[in-house]
């Protein structure tokens, strides 16, 4: 473990991500989980989550109050590039979901998964244990509630003395109630994960090993669920909004 590891970190359209590898955000929030008293909250900066927050106050307020972002998409790698930085890897929300369940199951923190449709939280948390033998499941809970039952919800975590909170509530509802509930769920580290869920349960198929490693995650999604092309078009959106930024930086 790397005590007190010190991170840069990049701006995408305001938000940051930090230049830290797969191994180093493990190590940073093993870290948190033996020392941090406050809530150490990770949120998954990517193209499309950087667009929406450009029209979302509300959502750019939360995600600025989160410890770190991590780069989440070829897009913020390839946008780095184009600034001159020094993100040259994605850390993506499912495999830093899945190591940091690896670690726990070693360390005997224990996870608390909120999100997805009924029976899904239950699906992932058995695949889980089959795959970390040791991780302690502090409980589950869908994410079908309303907003008047968020503080019950909170309530629920902080009594299940869950060190990690799993949030799989799609974006913006996830950083929303991070933001809001994080500190009163009592854990010490909630990340926001998406449709993580999903497919740890077998519910959807992740892209093969090679798609992953080529960096084209994201049209294996988009040709497996044609509803998603849309959100495509995200990504030249984003560059261009990128440069965009950066020039007109240098002219002032």
């Amino acid at each position: 473990m790397i005590k007190e590891l010190k991170f840069r970190t990049e701006k995408f359209l305001g938000l940051k991500a930090v230049v830290l590898t797969m191994p180093e955000t493990v190590s940073l929030v093993e870290d948190k989980l033996e020392s941090g008293t406050d809530a150490f909250t990770i949120a998954s900066i990517n193209p499309e989550i950087c667009v929406a927050s450009n029209d979302d106050p509300a959502l750019k307020e939360a995600l600025s109050a989160f410890a770190i972002g991590i780069p989440d998409g070829v897009g913020i790698v390839i946008a780095s590039r184009l600034q001159g930085g020094n993100i040259r890897e994605r850390v993506t929300g499912i495999d830093l979901m899945l190591e940091i369940c690896k670690m726990s199951a070693k360390r005997e923190f224990a996870v608390f998964l909120l999100g997805a449709s009924p029976g899904v939280a239950e699906a992932a948390w058995e695949k889980l244990a089959e795959k970390f033998p040791g991780l302690v499941i502090a409980g589950t809970h869908h994410g079908y509630f309303k907003e008047n039952e968020e503080e019950g919800i909170a309530e629920i975590i902080k009594k299940s003395n869950a060190d990690i909170v799993f949030v799989g509530l799609g974006s913006p509802r996830q950083e929303l109630f991070i933001h809001k509930w994080g500190q009163a769920t009592g854990a010490k580290v909630l990340m926001a994960v998406g449709g993580s869920f999903d497919v740890i349960s077998g519910n959807l198929t992740r892209a093969p090993e090679i798609w992953q490693r080529l960096n084209v995650e994201w049209l294996y999604r988009a040709l497996k669920q044609p509803k998603r092309a849309m959100r495509l078009l995200k990504l030249p959106l984003f560059l261009g909004l990128v440069m965009w930024e950066r020039l007109a930086g240098k002219r002032g």
